[in-house]
């Protein structure tokens, strides 16, 4: 091994005594696009995708499964790698606010 190589791989794993995958981890970047729900910040400031999936959920009669969000979005639903994307977008409205995740999985409008 080249000197370099090892130098380099001892200096990643010393920061901050964590393997080096574990400190980039650490200072995983903020996503300014979706902000928290507030008095102050209505749904105009969510990006378009996020604004159709808030108004999907809203116009449910009841709590709505991701697949079904899918389905009304045209997302192939029976493809289960087309529907994390939108999970983990529904995830992160619930996370800031915007809708409410059920233990069973399953999401409604914040009122």
């Amino acid at each position: 091994m080249s000197p370099s190589r090892t130098s380099r791989s001892a200096v990643r794993s010393a920061v901050r005594g964590l393997p080096w995958r574990h400190a980039r981890r650490r200072h995983a970047k903020v996503d300014p696009l979706i902000p928290h729900r507030s008095d102050t910040v209505d749904e105009g400031a969510l990006p378009g995708d996020y604004r159709r999936i808030l108004a999907i959920v809203r116009e449910a009669d009841g709590p709505v499964q991701v697949r079904a969000v899918g389905e009304r979005l045209g997302l192939d639903t029976a493809v289960r790698g087309k529907l994390e994307p939108l999970r983990a977008k529904m995830t992160k409205l619930a996370d800031r606010g915007w809708l409410h995740k059920r233990p069973d999985g399953r999401f409604t409008a914040r009122s």
